[in-house]
């Protein structure tokens, strides 16, 4: 949605879920994915989503006009980022390949650096830094403990994951009607059915009839 002369601009090989709001000053980069549910709202600063960043279901970001400190603050989250579900950014900053766990909270001025990240749940009071390569968690947050490198690789592999399903989305998304209503047809006619395992059920199933698609699906097809 567009605010006044403030225009969305979202790359064309990103991924917007249907039921997600992407309001004024957003910019968000190739490959990336904001999933159903989520709020970012770019009315009184700017939000600025890097590439291949996945910003999770039900997650709000939002920015800083005024605050104690009487900085005004952009939220910027750089590249290769997981944000998960349920997370709040307010006027803050996640550098590269870091990582915010589901129901985290992030206040005004918190810098999270490149692969570090905050625990779920956490709450990271205003103009804290979290450090390259810590966990942070808590309420307030603290620092916990060292990242592995193992923890650290996954970072970059959950945003690929991410990236990659995103595009199935995108895809099962752009269908019309008629088409989610064939492949419902042809699903039930096709499915596929394990006899051993309906055999130690105790199931017998029936042979479908033979396929009729309605009239009212894709008729113009045969």
């Amino acid at each position: 949605m567009n605010l006044f002369d403030k225009v969305p601009s979202v790359a064309k090989d990103a991924f917007v879920a249907p039921s997600a709001s992407v309001i004024g000053d957003v910019k968000v980069g190739g490959r990336s994915s904001i999933w159903y549910g989520c709020v970012l709202r770019g009315d009184v600063n700017g939000i600025s989503v890097g590439s291949e960043t996945n910003i999770q279901d039900n997650s709000l970001i939002h920015v800083a006009k005024s605050n104690l400190s009487g900085k005004v603050k952009p939220t910027i989250i750089g590249d290769r980022v997981t944000v998960g579900h349920s997370a709040v950014l307010h006027g803050c900053t996640v550098e590269n390949e870091a990582f915010v766990g589901m129901g985290a909270t992030l206040l005004d001025g918190v810098v999270v650096e490149t692969n570090a990240m905050v625990a779920a749940g956490a709450l990271v009071r205003q103009d804290t830094r979290i450090p390259s390569g810590e966990v942070w968690g808590g309420n307030p947050a603290r620092f916990l403990r060292k990242l592995t490198d193992e923890e650290m690789k996954f970072f970059v592999q959950s945003a690929t994951n991410y990236s990659n399903l995103a595009q199935i989305h995108v895809t099962e998304n752009a269908k019309n009607f008629d088409e989610i209503e064939f492949e419902k047809v042809l699903r039930k006619k096709f499915a596929n059915h394990n006899e051993d395992y309906d055999s130690m059920l105790g199931v017998v199933r029936e042979v479908p009839p033979e396929l009729v698609l309605p009239d009212t699906v894709l008729r113009e097809k045969s």
